[in-house]
């Protein structure tokens, strides 16, 4: 059921190769208008790839993780746009599908859901990360939830936001709440905030949640907030791998275009190095890839597998900008054309920097678990 040849992938039936290049030629109109990538989601729902990820037996395709991340990095080579939206739903159903596996955790009826209808996840948790955001008051039953959410990204077609807010509990201290709120329900309003430097097809707006009532029942998970709960470190061994398999994917399709823009030059020693250094960056940026996918699909949570994917997607994101910016000095000002597709793919690939966890934040967390000093400090 799976195969790759020559960046080629047909899972279930699904051609991916014929997906990549409809996006490929979508891609540019997103961008110019900040529109969001609403006929690439339909063409996704109608070859079930929201449900890809759910096991055979809920109803799912039952891809497994490696697959997941090698469709996101062919799809970004025609949009990132949509492989990134596509990707925060997919990191969801990966916990969702390792939680099952390892912790027998009831969340059958969902991945099912997610499979029979095509259910879009949408998270926060990049922006959420270790603190949570947004306050929980205790009413009966349950809580009133109020916040803003940023980076939400794929929201438009959005159907359960999986979000966090803050309760400061009498006993316990300040707790972050983990919980589904429906994208449509009257209390989160969708703010037209996403107009960027690039993703700009994500749909990635702001949300305003106002008075939703989140019961007991619904809450997933409490933790202390802005500590190392293991559920964080879940999120960082699947989630990291699948967004960056974009920016992967990305600095390919940068390797590509490039190559073709200079064969007029070809012959040209400068040309060459210059190739060739760009290569040698595209290389890390492979490496990096691999051992990201490596763990999320086989390392156990913790502050270890935490490390390694962290440092191996910080060496990714250095690389991937390093190809980037060698792409538009071998292109010369061409490539600085808006009509360029080099333009558009060197504005995509900077969101690269942006997700957790970045520069400072990591070598100190590096650093910390390199001294024997426990993470939270």
């Amino acid at each position: 059921m799976y195969a790759v040849q020559q960046e080629r992938i047909t899972l279930h039936d699904t051609d991916f190769d014929h997906l990549q290049s409809a996006f490929a030629e979508r891609a540019a109109a997103f961008d110019a208008h900040d529109g969001f990538v609403d006929q690439n989601v339909a063409d996704l729902k109608a070859a079930g790839v929201y449900g890809l990820a759910v096991p055979t037996e809920f109803g799912g395709g039952g891809a497994t993780y490696e697959e997941i991340s090698r469709i996101l990095f062919q799809l970004a080579k025609g949009c990132g746009s949509t492989a990134l939206a596509l990707a925060m739903h997919q990191h969801q159903v990966a916990a969702l599908v390792w939680r099952w596996r390892h912790t027998q955790a009831p969340v059958e009826p969902l991945l099912k859901r997610i499979a029979a209808e095509q259910l879009v996840l949408i998270s926060t948790g990049g922006s959420d990360w270790l603190r949570g955001s947004g306050t929980a008051e205790r009413v009966d039953g349950g809580f009133r939830i109020r916040g803003r959410k940023i980076f939400a990204s794929g929201c438009p077609a959005g159907d359960l936001l999986m979000t966090t807010a803050v309760h400061h509990d009498a006993s316990e201290g300040p707790t972050v709440l983990h919980f589904a709120l429906p994208l449509r329900s009257p209390s989160v309003r969708m703010l037209d905030t996403w107009h960027t430097l690039g993703m700009r097809g994500t749909g990635s707006h702001d949300l305003d949640i106002q008075d939703a009532f989140v019961p007991d029942s619904a809450v997933s998970l409490r933790r202390p907030q802005g500590q190392w709960h293991p559920a964080m470190h879940l999120v960082g061994k699947v989630a990291l791998p699948l967004i960056y398999a974009v920016y992967a994917g990305l600095a390919h399709a940068i390797r590509d275009e490039v190559v073709k823009a200079v064969q007029p030059q070809r012959d040209n020693p400068e040309t060459q190095a210059g190739i060739g250094a760009l290569e040698t960056d595209l290389m890390a940026v492979r490496l990096a890839f691999q051992a990201m996918v490596e763990a999320g699909s086989h390392a156990p949570p913790g502050p270890d597998t935490t490390n390694h994917v962290m440092i191996a997607r910080g060496l990714l994101e250095r690389s991937a900008l390093t190809v980037a910016s060698r792409a538009m000095d071998l292109a010369g000002g061409a490539g600085f054309y808006r009509r360029s597709r080099l333009e558009r793919l060197f504005r995509d690939i900077q969101a690269s920097r942006y997700h957790p966890l970045k520069g400072p934040e990591q070598h100190r967390f590096t650093g910390r678990i390199s001294l024997s000093l426990p993470v939270d400090a």
